[in-house]
């Protein structure tokens, strides 16, 4: 039996309950929240009736005494957090992102090393069966190496709340998903940035609502990002939509379950490579997917094995990075280095 406490109450907490529900041999024996009330709900909702309730997590870890944390709450409050739970010797599961300042992150990574902890991020795209399938097939040389990758994300979503408040709303609060996703896809390591930042009339948000930024990946690999947060009309899935340009073909994806690639081969009509439709295969039976609950059990199993879950801080940090390579850009008119992981 594996106990965890989970802190932070809100909106997102049903994801992270609706999945734990499903997993044999994990327990919630406790639920924190600034707002007691909100918690003591939650326990109702998920007939959480033995677990312990209260606004500290600190007091609740010391009355729980658990093997994990699974930290829920605002981005700002993610440093906190963590060092109470490292400190209370308990891995550590935390919503993406890892946290809100380069410091930060980094802080947390190297807390989790010192403690000897396992310290991972859901960072739930990864666990989309389509993003796993695109890996694979590029992984196959089946079209070449990847030389570009093009993502749009288009949705206009009012949320209230602090989002609408945020600054650099677009790119800290949702981007490092896309960003998360075409590093992983392409196994691609971030080296630099040039991104622009506006608010379009029409803007709900206070700042930061739409971006467009040029990553470099290493290895010859260019990223492409567009995206906005008031774009009313022909909206993206929440995937985005991309196209991956290879030596030898293309892969198109529309987010949901149009995913389709052609293959260069001889001859020409014209100027242009004449190319035929190839098939991307399958998800194969060894591919982790399941978003939320992918991760928890990942989590659960890099615990009980002593292996590193995909998702580890150590790793993760590598994307945070272009999220924040992308707003200093922003703020500076210029482009960025991003540091590697051992720099940073």
């Amino acid at each position: 039996m594996m106990n965890a406490v989970l802190v932070g109450c809100g909106a997102m907490s049903k994801a992270w309950l609706d999945a734990a529900r499903q997993i044999d041999g994990l327990a919630i024996v406790g639920l924190v929240d600034l707002d007691a009330e909100r918690a003591k709900a939650r326990a109702r909702e998920y007939g959480l009736d033995g677990a312990v309730i209260g606004t500290s997590l600190e007091q609740v870890l010391d009355q729980t005494k658990p093997d994990a944390v699974f930290d829920v709450v605002v981005p700002a409050a993610r440093r906190d957090v963590a060092f109470a739970a490292f400190a209370h010797n308990c891995h550590l599961l935390t919503e993406k992102p890892l946290a809100d300042t380069p410091e930060d992150a980094r802080a947390i990574v190297e807390a989790a090393r010192r403690a000897g902890r396992i310290h991972a991020v859901v960072q739930n795209r990864r666990y989309v069966a389509n993003v796993r399938r695109i890996r694979r097939f590029l992984d196959s040389g089946a079209i070449g190496k990847p030389t570009s990758i093009h993502a749009d994300f288009f949705v206009a979503p009012h949320f209230g709340g602090f989002r609408e408040e945020m600054a650099h709303v677009l790119l800290l609060d949702m981007a490092i998903h896309t960003f998360d996703a075409a590093r992983y896809m392409v196994s691609g390591d971030p080296a630099g940035v040039y991104c622009q930042e506006w608010e379009p009339a029409n803007s709900w948000y206070r700042q930061g609502s739409s971006a467009s930024a040029v990553f470099d990946l290493g290895g010859g690999k260019v990223f492409t990002y567009a995206g906005s947060w008031c774009a009313d009309g022909f909206r993206t899935s929440w995937e985005g939509s991309w196209r991956i340009v290879a030596e030898r073909g293309s892969l198109i994806w529309d987010g949901n379950d149009g995913l389709k690639a052609e293959v260069v081969v001889p001859g020409r009509d014209g100027i242009i490579d004449k190319t035929k439709a190839i098939e991307v295969p399958v998800l194969d039976p060894a591919d982790r997917v399941g978003g939320h609950l992918g991760i928890i059990r990942d989590f659960i199993r890099a615990i009980e094995t002593g292996s590193e879950p995909e998702t580890r801080g150590s790793d993760n940090i590598k994307s945070l990075a272009m999220v924040f390579g992308a707003i200093e850009s922003a703020e500076t008119g210029r482009r960025v280095a991003i540091p590697t992981q051992e720099t940073q």
